[in-house]
């Protein structure tokens, strides 16, 4: 199974994907999978529209590099780590106090790269300044944080001695706005003599202490023992005082508020299924249901999923779940924010299914103002009636009822449908709602945000032509 962690920062992101090494990972069952396995290494720096790419020759080289050069930057000690051109494939060079050109020696070069003239292999150059340095340096942080990310690699760093820190105060001012994070603040404190070395990974807690902390308030399905989790969510850097942070479904749901109102629960479903239904193209082949459980923050992006069954591990590449998980380069990180869990269901059939994890502690209400006259409720009724009944035409291909909540302003123009069963979502396209609804808002998968007073109706549409409207009564 391929893996995927970023470390993301406002100016860079690091991207690593790899494979697990099954014999090492038979003891983190209830954790998300190991990354022991580096396969590919992509920086992406803000103002350069290719990343930075490679294996694990480049990935390691460029932490040493980094790390070398901030300590060389924070102290004005010259540190050959960060310039050995013979044998490392990354260096740094210093241009100016808010200049740092980084060259990457290699065969190849992405297009937008300015190239040297003088080797025959010409090296990549990028200049930096000191804030987008030190968002490289904390996404270098960000990966020595996460344990379950080559947890062999480990930074090591040498002090020098303090006599040579006479203008590292102007020097630390200097990284000040860079937000300096845990590893650039041992840096720092290293080349002042100021602390011994750190030892940058946490320790490992034990397979069973693992298990219980990450199950204390979740209990997932008996055949979901076996299977990894993923997550996007970038680990925060930890302070002095601070627990090491964890990466998985699970555990986050342990340190953030979980989503169970209903009515919330009811529009994220729909959010999450209508990221999901587009995406998915490959509708056929699959053997046996594929089922996962999501979590979801409360804008509906997806931050993490779990397999709960094999197959579903096995056939993960077949979903569009990977190419969902928000992109922590386009939204703020995920913190304390609250989140909700879902079941997704990809069924031999070709079938998409969503619901709640835990399902409906109640009845979910629809959000919004509502209009509530009975007069104008029965006049809009009779006018989305007429509407529908003269766009509906065709024979129905369908054999059971297309169930729908179909909302309207006061002028009875369609403002939001919603299915209200699973064979509403199939043959939606059977139904003139996609059509009136797209015609006025340019798209029919979600609905605009308007605040206005609707009028809410269940519309069904039956096998035999027949059209009903009738007031909405609410969820069943």
């Amino acid at each position: 199974m391929n893996i995927q962690r970023k470390y993301s920062l406002p100016n860079c992101t690091l991207l690593l994907e790899g494979l697990s090494d099954v014999t090492r990972a038979a003891h983190f069952q209830e954790m998300r999978p190991e990354l022991s396995i580096l396969v590919n290494a992509e920086c992406y720096l803000s103002g350069y529209n290719q990343p930075l790419t490679g294996g694990r020759e480049f990935f390691e080289s460029l932490v040493r590099a980094v790390s070398g050069y901030a300590q060389e930057f924070l102290s004005s000690v010259p540190n050959p780590q960060a310039h050995n051109q013979e044998s490392e494939l990354v260096e740094f060079q210093k241009v100016d106090s808010n200049r740092h050109r980084l060259i990457i020696h290699s065969e190849g070069a992405p297009e937008g790269f300015e190239h040297s003239n003088n080797s025959k292999r010409p090296p990549i150059e990028i200049d930096l300044n000191t804030v987008q340095l030190f968002d490289l340096v904390e996404a270098v942080d960000q990966f020595f944080a996460d344990t379950q990310t080559l947890p062999e690699l480990s930074l090591e760093l040498q002090p020098v001695t303090r006599r040579y820190g006479g203008a590292s105060q102007a020097l630390i001012r200097q990284a000040v706005p860079a937000a300096v994070g845990v590893s650039s603040l041992a840096v720092a404190a290293i080349a002042f003599n100021l602390i011994p070395p750190p030892q940058m990974r946490p320790p490992q807690p034990k397979a069973d202490e693992q298990t219980s902390s990450t199950t204390k308030s979740i209990t997932p399905p008996a055949s979901a023992a076996a299977t990894p989790i993923v997550a996007a969510t970038p680990i925060p850097t930890p302070t002095a005082s601070a627990k090491p942070a964890v990466n998985d479904l699970e555990a986050l749901l342990n340190t953030v508020p979980e989503i169970t109102d209903p009515s919330q629960l009811r529009a994220l479903n729909r959010q999450v299924y209508n990221q999901i239904h587009p995406a998915l193209t490959n509708r056929s082949g699959l053997q046996q249901d594929l089922i996962y459980r999501l979590g979801v923050a409360a804008d509906g992006a997806i931050v993490g999923y779990k397999a709960v069954n094999k197959e579903a591990n096995l056939g993960v590449g077949q979903t569009p779940l990977p190419n969902l998980l928000y992109n922590p380069a386009n939204r703020a990180p995920i913190s304390n924010e609250p989140i909700a869990q879902f079941r997704v269901v990809f069924t031999t059939q070709g079938v998409l299914e969503v619901s709640p994890w835990r399902g409906y502690a109640s009845t979910p209400e629809v959000v919004g103002a509502k209009i509530t006259d009975s007069n104008i409720v029965k006049g809009l009724n009779q006018k989305l009636y007429s509407t529908v009944r003269q766009t509906w035409s065709g024979t129905p291909t369908f054999t059971r009822d297309l169930k729908y909540r179909v909302a309207v302003n006061k002028d009875g123009v369609i403002a939001d449908y919603e299915p209200l069963n699973q064979v509403a979502f199939d043959y939606f396209q059977e139904t003139p709602l996609p059509k009136m609804f797209n015609a006025i808002y340019g798209s029919n998968v979600a609905a605009p945000n308007n605040k206005e007073p609707l009028a809410h109706f269940q519309v069904i549409f039956k096998p035999n032509g027949k059209l009903e409207v009738t007031p909405w009564q609410g969820y069943q």
